[in-house]
């Protein structure tokens, strides 16, 4: 009796019902492995099968599919340990993409990432005052996000990649204010101070030589405006004024200028400049200023300063200006000092007597040697809530 029922419960396969199977390939008996009782919901389920395909196929080297996956990982941990994962580890992708991605691709990433947010507000029991003021301030940062995404798609590019193509423009235009490499007689040096220690200022020099190398031109501007709120619109000069300055006769530099910020038509959009055109030869110049503190010399053979004093009116401001000329001469340890009033004029004195300042301090630091002259000078003096540039050219010998 016993028999039948063993053979009845067992059946043809008894191992089974003790929980064992039958391994063909060893032909022994193992124990059967127990049924899962806590699965992961479907959706988490399926994320995991799309991950496992996408980084199959190399798709994360994309950054908006790699941004995706990172949400929905964390998607799934938040679901699985709500208690350990809070929903504020979202700012992490928010933040990232910000930075990462494209003005096209931003908005719909955010719109996706605070849908999954949204989707699980419900699994967050109980939902206490903690994780309602993450949730929100979740949507707040979403929407700050895409606000700067909608700012930022007039320029096309993503976050940093806007920025260092910005820096990289700035560096570009900036490069063509370096001084040309001078023959042995010569020397010059060129320093420049933003108001505030930004990387963009006002103030520009641009320089450049004749071919055969025996004429230098140089302009030094002042752009209306300091620091970053002037730094736009120097970058456009100084790509303008540095295409102008050897290609038009150097009488002429100072209205081609003044004509250009006119044709612009700027609020606010005049500057100052001061140009200077060398022979390399002779030593014979000529200076010109638009509403610019004047061109000062040292001359060496008597210790004392040349104020050159020249007329002229304020760029993009009056139509058919006339600038006024100003001829010297460089002889053998004569210096010439180009500067921008933020270098001389402080609120606490005016241009008279900041070029007396600059005179003075002038006769102090350079009589222990031109190199990095312009450096030490434009150290020693201006304020440090305005841009400064300072060009010292000093002839050798």
């Amino acid at each position: 009796m016993s028999a039948a029922i063993s053979s009845g419960v067992l059946g043809a396969n008894p191992s089974s019902a003790l929980g064992l199977y039958s391994d063909p390939s060893t032909r022994r008996q193992l124990p059967l492995t127990p049924a899962r009782h806590h699965q992961s919901p479907r959706w988490v389920r399926r994320a995991r099968h799309l991950l496992r395909r996408a980084a199959r196929r190399g798709a994360f080297a994309r950054p908006v599919l790699l941004l995706t996956a990172l949400t929905l990982v964390i998607a799934a941990l938040i679901s699985t340990s709500p208690s350990v994962w809070p929903v504020t580890v979202f700012a992490l992708p928010l933040v990232v993409a910000s930075l990462w991605l494209g003005p096209r691709q931003l908005p719909w990433f955010v719109v996706f990432l605070l849908a999954i947010v949204a989707v699980l507000v419900p699994q967050q029991r109980p939902l206490t005052a903690r994780i309602v003021v993450g949730i929100i301030t979740l949507f707040v940062l979403g929407f700050i996000i895409l606000l700067s995404s909608f700012r930022r798609s007039r320029l096309g590019v993503a976050g940093s990649t806007g920025e260092s193509m910005l820096v990289d423009l700035r560096d570009r235009i900036q490069s063509q204010g370096k001084l040309p490499e001078l023959p042995p007689a010569w020397y010059a040096e060129s320093a420049l101070r933003s108001a505030g220690g930004t990387p963009f200022a006002g103030d520009f020099v641009v320089a450049s030589t004749t071919p055969d190398g025996t004429r230098l031109d140089v302009a030094v501007v002042d752009v209306s405006g300091k620091g970053t709120q002037a730094g736009t619109r120097s970058l456009l000069l100084s790509g303008a004024f540095g295409g102008l300055l050897g290609a038009v006769p150097r009488g002429e530099f100072l209205v081609a200028a003044n004509e250009y910020l006119l044709r612009q038509q700027w609020v606010e959009g005049f500057a100052t400049a001061v140009h200077l055109s060398l022979d390399l030869v002779s030593g014979d110049f000529e200076v010109r200023t638009a509403g610019h503190p004047p061109a000062v010399q040292l001359n060496a053979g008597s210790g004392r300063w040349i104020v050159h004093e020249t007329e002229g009116p304020v760029l993009g401001l009056i139509e058919g200006a006339d600038f006024a000329v100003s001829h010297g001469t460089l002889r053998t340890g004569d210096t010439l000092l180009l500067y921008t009033d933020g270098l001389v004029e402080a609120p606490d004195r005016d241009m008279t007597t900041g070029i007396d300042k600059l005179l003075g301090q002038g006769d102090r630091l350079l009589q222990k040697g031109f190199e990095d002259g312009a450096k030490r000078l434009i150290e020693t003096l201006g304020s440090t809530n305005d841009d400064r540039a300072l060009l010292l050219i000093h002839h050798r010998g």
